[in-house]
């Protein structure tokens, strides 16, 4: 019955309307011919009374009133009382439309026939309806958790409605303290008396219990709910309403804002094909594994059924995160590897063992002021991290090499801008020299929730009452969400010739200052500015940050081509061969080995990177180390 009933929800819209218009014409006949039986009492008189015409154009009469009355539009698990009116109004049409087609067929009906038909008719239509709304919410509360809720009043009822309609709760029963309500029926759910609790545990194995009171102090609440810890239920305190109404309450204590609400864009549905091709069946690498684009690089991944994915990455408890949330889901083997991206023997040594076929390189520091801060690391770990896996992946044969990077290697102002773009440059002359390795770029902006994110900051100040802190009035960015970016990066990657450096498509940029307004919003509150004197946040300007730009760009030249994904762009970008290359990576890294701040940036430079830092040097090692950084380089 589970399987039949998951079937059956599981049909399209279309289907479920086709299906809902057979079982009706069904039971028009079916009704139509009992209300004959019902009348004269002999089953042989009733088929030979029975007029196929009138039974027939009754049938369809009847179905396209049905439909007129919106009966096939409505959602069943939504459906109230309302949808008892229509199909009691559709019934009486269809009876009315059996008399007038009798007369018309000169047909001698009985004049009973009509009133047991409409009986017979309305019963089975709702008696249909009910079951399998019955059915519906069986199946979504199969697997759900049983919930009790504290409090049978208006704000109990109400939360009583909400689980309904949801699937990670159950609620099976009320328990209030009010004598008059406790043995009483609300909303189909008893009343109970809070004595009874221990007893309701054992009899529905309850697991949750809502505390959800429409009245009372602050006090009560807390005292009903150390009753409630004894007995090892997960207690969840549901705000009065009222609260909420005038602002005692904030809006973001309730739900959580949908970072995807803020952003005015539509993302286009993924091409399964471009998903599939350098994954399923496939070994496959992801550096970078715990960090917020590799992480979700890493679900999507396996959604798509490889043979294997291993998750290499220098931070233990990342890995350790990810490979247990992956490890419980996976239906391949989920490997993890500790080590970094700048040890070539190690990433060689692991390419190699496990047979990979697909690198997605998403290991990079990414935090702007902190690379300008430590200039010489991220050098190292953006620009000779991506140089050591593409080294291991050509002597580990790996078919395909994806290398996430970032808006902020156009035309940069900040050293992990330059470095990223070092890096594309690095592959695009590997993948001239060789071809055994196919190695694409793809690039795109911010995404929203990543670590480093102003999201996660912008509501955490929020919750603190602010300041919200934007660094320029008009800075503006590129946003997506992080699993779009993942997919955008997995179709780029299976579109890739070698060398390819594609452009995600963003969208429109967005203020900053407009993303911090819209969050303010979102969690019920006022911006407090000197229009709003009395508003909830106020935003401040802090200046921008070393290395910062007030606007990102995506492409370094003029040109960019279409693919076959519309939110995809192929972008032709100035190179070096790699003999020219070379020389110019072995003074970087001299460079970064002496921290010598000033020479990387001359460097970085020299190469087609567009690199202009408008910044003084802010590195902690040459600022306070300029002396022995002088005498290395001498």
């Amino acid at each position: 019955m589970k399987n039949l009933t998951s079937w059956l929800f599981s049909l399209s819209r279309n289907q479920k309307i086709i299906l809902s218009m057979a079982s009706d014409a069904v039971f028009i006949i079916f009704a139509y011919i009992c209300a004959y039986y019902a009348r004269l009492g002999d089953f042989a008189e009733t088929l030979s009374n029975i007029n196929i015409w009138v039974c027939s154009a009754t049938a369809a009469m009847t179905l396209i009133a049905f439909h007129c009355l919106g009966l096939y539009r409505t959602v069943l698990r939504y459906a109230g009382v309302d949808l008892g009116k229509l199909m009691l109004a559709g019934v009486l049409f269809s009876a009315v439309t059996i008399t007038l087609l009798s007369y018309y067929f000169r047909e001698m009906l009985p004049r009973t026939v009509p009133i047991i038909y409409s009986a017979f008719l309305f019963c089975l239509v709702v008696s249909i309806r009910v079951w399998l709304r019955h059915l519906h919410h069986s199946l979504i509360h199969s697997c759900s958790k049983k919930a009790l809720i504290y409090g049978a009043g208006r704000c109990g009822r109400q939360l009583a409605a909400i689980l309904k309609q949801g699937e990670m709760y159950t609620p099976v029963a009320y328990i209030d303290d009010d004598a008059n309500l406790q043995g009483k029926t609300v909303q189909g759910l008893k009343v109970y008396s809070p004595n009874q609790l221990e007893r309701m545990i054992k009899k529905y194995q309850l697991t949750h219990v809502f505390v959800a009171l429409s009245s009372g102090s602050k006090n009560e609440r807390k005292v009903i709910v150390r009753s409630l810890m004894p007995h090892k239920l997960e207690v969840l305190s549901i705000p009065d309403i009222n609260a909420v109404a005038t602002g005692e309450i904030k809006f973001d204590e309730l739900k959580d804002v949908a970072i995807d609400d803020l952003l005015g864009r539509h993302s286009v549905d993924a091409h399964h094909a471009l998903l599939t091709a350098n994954i399923r069946s496939l070994n496959v690498m992801v550096t970078g594994a715990g960090g917020s684009i590799g992480s979700e690089l890493c679900r999507q991944i396996i959604k798509q059924n490889p043979q294997q994915i291993v998750l290499f990455e220098l931070n233990e408890f990342a890995l350790y995160q990810i490979e247990k949330e992956l490890s419980a889901i996976a239906s391949c083997e989920v490997i993890s590897i500790l080590g970094s991206v700048q040890d070539q023997a190690r990433l060689t040594s692991v390419m190699k063992h496990f047979a990979i076929d697909t690198l997605y390189h998403a290991a990079a520091y990414k935090h702007v002021p902190l690379v300008e801060q430590n200039m010489s690391q991220g050098v190292l770990n953006n620009l000779f991290g991506t140089q050591s896996c593409a080294d291991a992946a050509i002597e580990a044969a790996v078919k395909t090499f994806v290398l996430i990077s970032t808006d902020k290697a156009v035309r940069p102002t900040n050293a992990m801008g330059a470095s990223k773009r070092m890096a594309e440059l690095v592959l695009q002359a590997k993948s001239a020299e060789q071809s055994k390795t196919r190695f694409t770029m793809v690039r795109f902006g911010n995404v929203l929730g990543s670590s480093g994110s102003v999201i996660p900051l912008f509501k955490q100040q929020i919750q603190n009452g602010g300041p919200i802190t934007v660094t320029h009035p008009e800075i503006i960015r590129y946003f997506m969400t992080i699993p779009e970016a993942a997919q955008l990066v997995i179709q780029a990657g299976a579109m890739g010739e070698g060398g390819d450096v594609f452009v995600l498509d963003m969208g429109e940029p967005v203020k900053i200052v407009d993303l911090a307004k819209n969050l303010v919003s979102l969690s019920g509150l006022d911006i407090k500015d000197a229009d709003h004197p009395y508003g909830d946040v106020e935003i401040q300007f802090t200046g921008l940050r070393p290395g910062e730009k007030l606007y990102e760009e995506l492409l370094v030249g003029e040109h960019e081509t279409t693919t076959m994904h519309p939110q995809i762009k192929r972008a032709h970008e100035p190179m070096l061969a790699l003999e020219q290359l070379e020389p110019l990576l072995k003074n970087i890294y001299l460079a970064c080995r002496c921290e010598d701040s000033v020479e990387i940036r001359r460097l970085l430079a020299l190469a087609p990177t567009g690199y202009c830092a408008d910044q003084k040097i802010v590195d902690w090692l040459w600022q306070n180390n300029i002396v022995e950084i002088k005498s290395a380089r001498s």
